[in-house]
């Protein structure tokens, strides 16, 4: 919805901040902040997308408002009580082993160590690639004969453990460690946003397999 409605101001909220949650929900899109009067950094980014931006008519800015404000009231009530949840969980595996290194992984929160921790039996996978076949985020070569044609990111396994590896390496992109690092080298080769993420995920379950298999806290 920001995106159809003020594009400058989706590129700059960032949903899982409580600060642009609260700005949102209490006064709605990028032009009802800016008439809000409230200060701070996103406050002002809000202000500055509704400068570059060309304002819809006034009753059309209201119905937005009322909008954003419900959806982003609605965004804060889930994450709270997925929140509430991870603590539980956190709670039953305080004692696991497997699960307490893992979130020494960078990008690996309580959820994604729960996931690997319940449904991973590291005993299973010989190697780091058979572990990545069964989570779904090997290669998948496409050859014929003996030229390769092309190389694509496997669709097989396990969806909500690909999507748990995949996407919490978006808290890497900007690091300065070696995955963040590995990001910018991806796109440097001209991989797309999407791309590069899948290969930080195969990069950083090395590490994942070496720290369930050993279990050891992870180390740079």
């Amino acid at each position: 919805m920001l995106l159809e409605s003020c594009p400058a101001l989706e590129a700059a909220v960032d949903l899982s901040d409580r600060r642009w949650l609260e700005l949102l929900a209490g006064f709605g899109g990028a032009w009802g902040i800016a008439r809000s009067g409230a200060e701070g950094p996103q406050a002002e980014a809000a202000g500055e997308a509704a400068a570059a931006s060309t304002a819809p008519p006034p009753a059309l800015i209201e119905a937005e408002n009322r909008q954003v404000r419900f959806l982003a009231a609605r965004i804060s009530e889930a994450l709270d009580e997925a929140g509430a949840l991870e603590a539980e969980t956190a709670a039953l595996l305080e004692g696991d082993e497997t699960y307490a290194c893992l979130l020494t992984v960078p990008g690996i929160g309580p959820r994604t160590a729960a996931q690997l921790a319940v449904s991973v039996d590291i005993g299973r996978f010989p190697d780091h690639d058979h572990l990545a076949s069964y989570c779904g985020i090997a290669p998948r070569v496409r050859s014929s004969g003996t030229s390769v044609r092309s190389v694509r990111a496997s669709r097989r396994g396990d969806a909500r453990l690909k999507s748990l590896l995949i996407f919490s390496c978006n808290s890497l992109v900007r690091s300065s460690g070696r995955y963040g690092g590995y990001y910018r080298a991806c796109r440097a080769r001209g991989m797309g946003h999407g791309r590069a993420l899948k290969a930080v995920a195969r990069k950083r379950l090395r590490a994942i397999y070496a720290v369930m298999r050993d279990r050891v806290p992870y180390r740079e």
